[in-house]
């Protein structure tokens, strides 16, 4: 048995062996035998829509005196929540901003926080005793700024089905989800998922440190609707530190969402972590719900969803035919399709939608399908993206080997 110490004295003696996780389910894929001496260090990931995403700040607004206490204020038209602190007088306003709240049907939280980590100027305007008052901050000039999510990268998550034929408008659909069961939406990013990776949680607890959007930060507990069978966590980081390629907004047919991501490293202590960090998206399971209230209907794997299908969306441009209002270009979700046929990698999550769209074929991605008693239902939407989620994996394992980034042991379990 290794301890974390020990672990962390060969990494700062260049010595660990640190694997992602995807390249441990390889080699178990290929049938080799990975023992305790073979790792010490297994990173895992997850990225896609999280709701329960939300921002702390203290935003700048006026000079000193200007106006006593904030009423309302709005951050490129996204509303917050001023307070919990008054600032009577001081010309800030401490806020709470919900990554699902939104300016309109295309702009929301999500799009705010990338926006921010990018640099780019913020429209801040505040109402107070009748008065308005405006101003334009960058992050730099943000004093405090951190996210913090109330519930975080679920054991993996669910395939949501429509046995009606009523076409519902829900977060889990960017055009709205058909029936009956004539397709299927999915989250979650199976065998790489952090606490897929740890079931017993001897990793991941208060205190863990962690990867959120990139930025270094840590686990604070058990996360908003966790429970035994999928659980769940709540963490925070320094917005400061986060990257912009690591977490987003996403339009869906129910508003505007909250792309976020996570990455923990799994310290490889002895046969119980490795044997459960061996686990395959085949046996992860995938249970299917109805929309509608989300009761239980079904349960299939995450091979469905990641095993033969592409991970990653590629593009035929010669088969386009330049239509003036392009379906692919005006559905995608992450407005990641330019005119002249190319994506935006740094803005596509992969989910699939413009596969769908375009008629011609331009975009092209195996997305899987599902086997139910009524029959066989395609997969039209992957609200997680795995291609990133692996990048961000390799990126946590980088960091480590780099000394950048140091594994820590949980100071009291979830």
């Amino acid at each position: 048995m290794k301890t974390i110490e020990e672990i962390n004295q060969k990494i700062a003696n260049k010595e660990a062996i640190i694997l992602t996780a995807a390249e441990l389910k390889s080699m178990v894929r290929d049938g080799k035998e990975v023992t305790v001496d073979d790792v010490d260090v297994v990173t895992t990931g997850t990225f896609g829509v999280m709701s329960g995403t939300m921002a702390v700040m203290m935003v700048p607004v006026a000079e000193k005196n200007s106006f006593e206490r904030a009423d309302a204020i709005w951050l490129n038209g996204v509303p917050a929540q001023p307070g919990p602190c008054p600032n009577e007088r001081l010309g800030v306003v401490d806020l709470v901003i919900n990554g699902t709240a939104h300016a309109n049907d295309q702009y929301g939280g999500g799009h705010l926080f990338r926006d921010l980590v990018k640099g780019k100027t913020i429209d801040v305007t505040v109402e107070a005793h009748g008065k308005q008052y405006e101003n334009q901050v960058t992050l730099d000039e943000i004093e405090f700024a951190r996210i913090i999510t109330t519930r975080l990268a679920f054991k993996n998550y669910n395939a949501l089905i429509n046995p009606a034929s009523p076409t519902i408008n829900t977060i889990f659909s960017v055009t709205g989800l058909t029936g009956p069961f004539t397709e299927t939406t999915v989250s979650g990013c199976g065998e790489i998922n952090p606490l897929q990776n740890d079931p017993s949680h001897r990793s991941i607890g208060v205190g863990t440190r962690v990867l959120l959007n990139g930025a270094p930060g840590y686990i604070m507990g058990k996360g908003t609707r966790a429970s035994p069978d999928k659980p769940n966590v709540s963490a925070y980081a320094d917005i400061k530190d986060m990257d912009p390629t690591m977490m987003g907004g996403m339009k869906t047919a129910h508003g505007p969402e909250c792309l976020t991501s996570l990455a923990v490293p799994i310290p490889v202590l002895d046969e119980e972590i490795l044997s459960g960090l061996k686990i395959l998206d085949q046996n992860v399971p995938l249970p299917v719900a109805d929309v509608n209230g989300r009761t239980a209907h079904a349960k299939v794997n995450y091979g469905n969803v990641w095993g033969g299908t592409d991970k990653v969306i590629r593009a035929e441009k010669d088969r386009c035919l330049h239509h003036p209002d392009c379906a692919a270009m005006r559905t995608c979700p992450t407005e990641a399709i330019s005119n002249d046929c190319a994506i935006n990698r740094d803005l596509c999550i992969n989910c699939g939608t413009c596969t769908l769209q375009c008629s011609e074929g331009v975009f092209l991605a195996r997305l899987g399908s599902i086997e139910l008693a009524e029959g066989t239902v395609p997969i039209s939407l992957r609200q997680s993206d795995r291609a990133r989620a692996e990048r961000l994996c390799t990126m946590l394992k980088n960091r480590i080997l780099e000394q950048k980034f140091v594994p820590t042991k949980m100071l009291e379990p979830l």
